[in-house]
């Protein structure tokens, strides 16, 4: 997968059936990436995804 395929909403979705969404995005609001990495791995989210949302964590400015 590419960034320009990336689809965030599959990954809200394997963190909505482990019960994960509201750590996620607090995790999101804290720039967290550590905490957002731990909770995409046990939600089954594959590493080249972690990657993608790390990177968009990193690059945000208020704007994603």
């Amino acid at each position: 997968m590419n960034e320009s395929d990336f689809e965030g909403t599959l990954v809200l979705e394997k963190l909505a059936e482990i019960g994960k969404i509201d750590a996620f995005f607090e995790a999101l609001d804290s720039d967290d990436t550590e905490k957002a990495k731990r909770l995409m791995a046990k939600a089954g989210v594959d590493s080249e995804t972690i990657l993608i949302v790390v990177r968009k964590m990193l690059a945000a400015d208020g704007e994603h």
